[in-house]
């Protein structure tokens, strides 16, 4: 069964265009960010899926700021001098190491279910995010997490990170996508940007993940070599702002949906992969014509979920962004509902996060378990109504309505959105050790 681990939106949430290439990122640096109505977002879509018959899961937001990281830039100290230190020094490290970007948790690793590996266990490998400065710092913590929370042998295997190296720039689920067929056999997409010939930016943007770490990922993943594809991102997709798959292509069990620019060679790509599943995936692609590149990063459409529902109904779960655009709303309504043969559209207010460039898929990852590897996980990271309540009423004791970085820099506002994340772990049954800076 598909699981959605979705991620609890940290108590330092705010706008610091970190990201260069995400053009929502950057669009708006220095906005007021509300931590608070951001983490209520996010719940209120945990509720939402769970209320269609799906079993949900939750990742925790990590400690932040990272002062193993100020400690290692130089800023010595007692954690309430450091803070003060590299406020008036350095305060776009300061953003930097308090970033709550561990809520993309589509970033966090590539996942192979024990149903699609050889040695029949499923298997994660974390992603090394190296791309960024400020979601490097994400890898070490998912890392322990993933250890601790799939620890049993007998089901699961984690792989560590791949090299720390820019050769090897791995952004996790975002470029990965698992399409399964009826007749049962699973094939793997690995989309890439660049290769070793063009690791420096060909455009406006550079590429993120490269051919080495997709190749990587196939192997490390035990899947069936026929079965693990490897497709390139256009150059126009990347800067046009496509700075990773999921915000350009979406795939559910039997379905590939995709912007007619998505792909190098697309054609022949999909004809290839059509071939090898025996024309048994639905392949729907979105012309250009219909929907532009532009339009499409705007409203973020690929950036949406499908999901198989109670009583077998396919959803569609999009931003409210979708709703609102003119074009993108006709696409939905008028191409793709009948194109992939949706039951129902639902569209979600998730602005905050929206405003940093994630979607609705930005804040999950899908993990494929049976009953018996649920049965096996640690902690509590499998959540009910109950849960999301306690979780809520953490987020409304201990997250702020809103968050400049001169709050960052106030030592006890720190202790305090440092203690609601130990009350976050605490509920998770996740040993603080953990989150250890």
């Amino acid at each position: 069964m598909e699981v959605n681990f979705d991620g609890l939106v940290g108590p330092t949430h705010h706008y610091a265009g970190l990201a260069f290439g995400n053009v929502a990122s950057q669009k708006n640096q220095h906005s007021l960010a509300n931590p608070k109505q951001a983490a209520l977002q996010g719940l209120q879509k945990m509720r939402w899926l769970l209320n269609q018959g799906l079993v949900q899961g939750v990742l925790p937001p990590h400690m932040r700021p990272n002062f193993a990281m100020l400690h290692q830039l130089g800023f010595q100290g007692k954690e309430q001098d450091v803070l003060t230190r590299v406020y008036k020094q350095a305060p776009h490290l300061l953003s930097m190491c308090s970033s709550a970007s561990a809520m993309w948790t589509a970033n966090a690793a590539t996942i192979a279910p024990s149903a699609d590996t050889a040695q029949g266990k499923l298997c994660i490998t974390p992603a090394n995010l190296v791309g960024n400065a400020h979601r490097s710092m994400e890898a070490a913590t998912n890392t322990r997490l993933f250890q601790y929370v799939f620890a049993n042998s007998n089901y699961f295997s984690v792989n560590q990170p791949l090299p720390n190296v820019r050769l090897f720039s791995d952004e996790g689920a975002a470029n990965h996508m698992r399409i399964a067929t009826p007749q049962g056999k699973a094939f793997h997409i690995f989309v890439y940007g660049s290769d070793e010939q063009h690791l420096a930016a060909s455009g406006q943007y550079p590429a993120r993940q490269t051919r080495q770490a997709s190749e990587a990922l196939a192997r490390l993943q035990d899947i069936p070599q026929a079965q693990a594809l490897l497709w390139q991102q256009t150059p126009q997709a990347i800067d046009a702002g496509v700075f990773h798959n999921d915000v350009i292509a979406l795939s559910h069990d039997g379905v590939l949906l995709c912007h007619e620019q998505a792909f190098v060679d697309q054609r022949n790509a999909l004809k290839h992969f059509d071939s090898l599943a025996q024309g048994s995936v639905n392949i729907v692609e979105v012309p250009e014509k219909q929907l532009t590149l532009q339009q499409a990063v705007a409203s973020y459409l690929f950036n949406s979920q499908i999901l198989t529902c109670a009583q077998g109904k396919l959803k569609m779960l999009l931003p409210l962004e979708c709703q609102e655009q003119k074009e993108t709303h006709e696409t939905v309504s008028h191409f793709i509902q009948s194109e992939v043969g949706l039951d129902e559209i639902h569209y979600m207010d998730l602005r905050q996060s929206m405003k940093n460039g994630g979607g609705p898929a930005c804040l999950r990852l899908r993990i494929w378990l049976t009953e018996e590897e649920r049965n096996a996980m640690q902690g509590k990271l499998i959540v009910n109504a109950a849960t999301l309540d306690r979780l809520q009423d953490i987020v409304e004791r201990y997250y702020p309505d809103s968050l400049s970085l001169e709050a960052l820099a106030s030592w006890p506002f720190c202790q305090a959105m440092m203690d609601g994340v130990k009350a976050i772990y605490g509920e998770l049954g996740l040993p603080e050790s953990l989150f250890a800076n």
